[in-house]
């Protein structure tokens, strides 16, 4: 069992690679710096607060992004979405920088310090 989610993690961790590229609209990069955006526990974008329509669509847009790319690593590695999704979001979260925004195993909303950020025991 360890060995599968050892394979999720790595395929996790490539897969982010595309997910990540397509996130480099500036309006994101604009939206995670100001603090409105953050990553969540389930490797998927969370509006921080409240937000217009325009940063809806975009956090939206993303995580559609996301899911696919989660469904086609997912179906390669034998794991299911809401694993692999969950092993992106720990690395997500990890790879968070100070200043950056990020949500806590509990659903709260934290601002990345100097330390390593709060995340899901189940993390590896």
């Amino acid at each position: 069992m360890r060995k599968a989610w050892m394979a999720v993690a790595l395929l996790a961790t490539v897969g982010m690679a595309g997910a990540v590229w397509a996130q480099r609209d500036p309006a994101y990069a604009a939206a995670r710096s100001a603090g409105q955006v953050g990553e969540q526990p389930d490797g998927y974008l969370g509006v921080v607060g409240s937000a217009d329509a325009e940063l809806r669509a975009l956090v939206n847009k993303i995580n559609i992004q996301r899911k696919s790319a989660y469904t086609s690593q997912a179906s390669a590695s034998g794991a299911t979405i809401d694993q692999f999704a969950f092993t992106s979001g720990c690395n997500l979260v990890a790879q968070t920088s100070p200043g950056e925004k990020y949500q806590t195993p509990g659903g709260d909303w934290r601002t990345r310090g100097s330390g390593a950020p709060e995340r899901d025991p189940r993390c590896v």
